[in-house]
């Protein structure tokens, strides 16, 4: 399986530790990219970009991350924060006062409003109608007071933060990242593709296996309300159509490079985007615990990331992984088309913390 791109000398073994995963990877292909000390140091992409294997990953395919997306997301609402358009502990009813969900705007943004599942069943169309499902959002009780547990809203964080951000800005989530943070960043990533950007995405596949992980009786049953209602988050002819592509479902259905992903946590790391008070705000833990959504060993939550001692940052279900380290100083990317665990990230990535002298995290 070829891989192409670059690495900086001495970082070959990083190269070598991405082609074995690559070419494992039984569906479509991988990219991943590494920023350290101020210089790109991994830019690699393999494998193919679509179901039949005929077309191959190239430089400027672009591939959806599932909830790698959600930081992006969040970034729109920080920027707002760091302009002094939206505070972080005003009520969000004072933007969108039919919200019937009591709730600050922090706490939206890491994760403590219990907004994460429907009560009533939906159509899958629900996932691509923003008005709707906010007005049904809006609706919904929440299955815990604001504040007093942490839950991941898989599906729904990106519509909860997108419509904050559409009431106090005007334009939509997706339009507002292209015009204030990744057109202005240089960043190749999207949410709500253009006609002209779909001939660049890569299929995703492996989808089955994923759907029967969440389906398994020892998943969380709220993972599975989470994920599951609307339908098809994780059915491949949902998330490989036009619809979707072009959609807003800005918790998962974002759209880039593995460069675009490393590149949002280099700027932060640079003291771009947004003020470097904001982002150590952002990037420290607002709540901590067991995730109600997620099970599993208790996790700190930041405002639109996630939070541990190396650092700050969001994987998605799948495998892909977007991370800053402030310990080792880098900003990491691994973005792939096959669905999977999270151990082909870890392999490139300890395998460049071993090169500048770091154990795992």
């Amino acid at each position: 399986m070829t891989v192409d791109g670059r690495v900086a000398p001495g970082f070959e073994a990083v190269r070598e530790a991405f082609a074995d995963v690559v070419r494992d990877q039984s569906g479509t292909g991988a990219a991943a990219a590494v920023w350290h000390d101020g210089r790109w140091v991994v830019d690699l992409w393999g494998g193919h970009a679509d179901a039949a294997r005929t077309r191959p990953w190239d430089r400027d395919s672009i591939v959806m991350p599932y909830s790698v997306t959600k930081p992006f997301a969040a970034l729109a609402a920080l920027t707002l924060v760091d302009r002094g358009l939206l505070e972080l502990d005003a009520p969000v009813q004072r933007h969108w006062p039919e919200l019937r969900t009591e709730a600050t705007v922090r706490q939206v943004l890491s994760h403590q409003v219990g907004l994460v599942a429907l009560a009533e069943p939906a159509r899958a169309s629900l996932l691509l109608d923003w008005t709707v499902l906010c007005g049904r959002l809006a609706a919904e009780e929440a299955l815990w007071p604001s504040g007093t547990a942490i839950g991941e809203s898989a599906l729904f964080h990106g519509h909860l933060v997108g419509e904050i951000v559409r009431r106090v800005d005007g334009r939509d989530v997706g339009r507002y990242l292209r015009e204030e943070v990744c057109g202005p960043a240089d960043l190749d990533f999207a949410i709500g593709l253009t006609s002209g950007e779909l001939g660049r995405v890569v299929d995703l596949t492996g989808l089955d296996a994923l759907s029967e992980q969440v389906a398994d009786p020892t998943a969380p049953d709220l993972l599975r309300k989470a994920l599951l209602n609307p339908p098809g988050a994780i059915d491949a002819e949902v998330v490989n159509g036009a619809a979707f592509r072009q959609a807003q479902v800005p918790a998962i259905n974002g759209h880039g490079t593995a460069r675009a992903v490393a590149g949002l946590y280099a700027r932060l790391l640079e003291g771009r985007l947004i003020s470097t008070a904001l982002r150590h705000e952002a990037s420290r833990p607002q709540a901590s615990g067991v995730d109600r959504v997620m099970g599993g060993a208790p996790r700190s939550w930041g405002l639109g990331f996630a939070v541990d001692a190396d650092g700050f940052g969001m994987g998605g279900i799948g495998g892909s992984l977007g991370w800053a380290s402030t310990e080792g100083g880098y900003a990491y990317a691994f973005v792939t088309g096959t669905m999977g665990t999270h151990e082909r990230s870890d392999l490139v990535e300890n395998a460049f913390r071993a090169v500048i002298g770091l154990p795992p995290p």
